[in-house]
């Protein structure tokens, strides 16, 4: 039980990670592209670069971090309308293609030796040089800290059986959230939204109940930088669901069913594919701000495959959800690293080493996602008929 607990505990702090939370949000943009749209966008980690760049080499430079966002914003807004004005007559394959060349493109521009004063070139450049303000704002102090002090081993010792009946519950739940999430008979509105987040609420904080993890409370990976990344996570969540309830996000769907439909009622089809992109771009470079925090602006980190985990986390949550993005990026992550710790707990190193257990994680969440597709395409949280894609 023990080994399972310190699994367990693993999968806590990276599904908590402010990275997790990062490609959460960089995920819903995704969704207003992929989901809603129906824009096959293969190039979010450049808008996520694009971010981190901006934001880094600002305040790496001397200038303050409030201007370090904006550039990592404005940055972004100027790639997507370069890459949208030219491309978003295309469809399907052939966005696809273009839009993972231009990624490719800001990669290997990140990774010229004659940016090197600016971009780091393929070292990249520290965190040291960009996170210091950032850091300075926390109110949480120095040390150590538990998220929430009363956990499970202040319960009868924290004995097996405590922690297999809490276990039990939160597992409960787990399946109450989906089951709310996919029923739109019996939850309609607001009183859906409402049990969600009290559902929400009480598995939290079972899960901190049975994962006590001490980290830094501010530090490089520590609480602070957490509770911004999940705030934030919050936010784009709230206004991804207003937008898309919204007169403008029905026109993102009646796009993506049928765009010669919208374009008959007089609508600008070219202007709307466009405000997506931008609106879908701003939430990857916010992404790709959070991304970088606790680690560097490295262009490799942030390359194809960092794209096609955001589209497995938003195939594996549900495409053209609100909650979907967050909850397969969680699942995804965390899924990874429970497979990863327990192979190395459990398979002696002359089966398979630790380099080789890494590699084991993605081939595990590769069979996955591909079982997924082919027995529930719409993922955890969507619907079949948000798969009619006009692509």
């Amino acid at each position: 039980m023990d080994t399972l607990q310190s699994i367990f505990n693993a999968m806590m702090r990276e599904a908590l990670s402010p990275q997790t939370a990062a490609v959460a949000i960089a995920v819903i943009g995704l969704n207003i592209h992929f989901g809603f749209t129906g824009l096959i966008n293969i190039g979010q980690s450049a808008f996520m670069l694009l971010g981190a760049y901006g934001f880094a080499i600002a305040v790496w430079h001397g200038l303050p971090m409030v201007v370090g966002i904006v550039l990592g914003f404005a940055a972004a807004l100027v790639f997507a309308l370069i890459l949208g004005a030219p491309t978003l007559k295309l469809r399907g394959d052939y966005l696809a293609i273009v839009t993972i060349s231009a990624a490719e493109i800001i990669r290997y521009v990140g990774r010229s030796a004659l940016l090197t004063d600016f971009t780091g070139s393929a070292q990249g450049i520290p965190g040291s040089q960009y996170r210091n303000g950032f850091t300075s704002l926390s109110f949480f102090g120095d040390g150590d800290f538990t998220l929430l002090p009363f956990n499970y081993q202040d319960v009868a010792g924290g004995s097996a059986g405590v922690r297999l009946v809490f276990w039990i519950v939160a597992l409960a739940c787990v399946a109450a959230i989906v089951l709310v999430a996919r029923d739109t008979e019996r939850f309609q509105g607001n009183a859906r939204v409402g049990v969600l987040i009290g559902l929400s609420a009480v598995l939290v904080v079972l899960l901190l109940f049975l994962f006590p993890v001490s980290t830094q409370s501010t530090g490089v990976n520590g609480w602070w930088v957490r509770m911004v990344a999940w705030v934030l996570v919050m936010v784009c969540v709230g206004v991804t669901y207003l937008l898309v309830r919204s007169p403008w996000g029905r026109l993102l769907r009646g796009i993506r069913e049928d765009e010669e439909a919208i374009r008959s009622l007089g609508k600008n089809v070219f202007a709307i594919k466009m405000q997506a992109l931008i609106i879908g771009g701003l939430f990857g470079a916010l992404g790709g701000m959070i991304y970088v925090l606790p680690a560097s602006v490295q262009p490799d980190s942030m390359g194809r495959s960092l794209t096609f985990f955001c589209y497995t986390a938003l195939l594996l949550g549900g495409a053209a959800t609100i909650f979907g993005p967050v909850l397969g990026s969680v699942l995804f992550f965390a899924g990874r690293i429970v497979i990863k710790t327990a192979a190395a707990a459990y398979i002696p190193n002359s089966v398979m080493n630790g380099q080789q257990t890494e590699q084991f994680s993605y081939i595990v969440v590769g069979v996955v996602l591909m079982l997924l597709v082919i027995f529930r395409p719409q993922g955890i949280l969507g619907n079949k008929r948000e798969l009619r894609f006009d692509v």
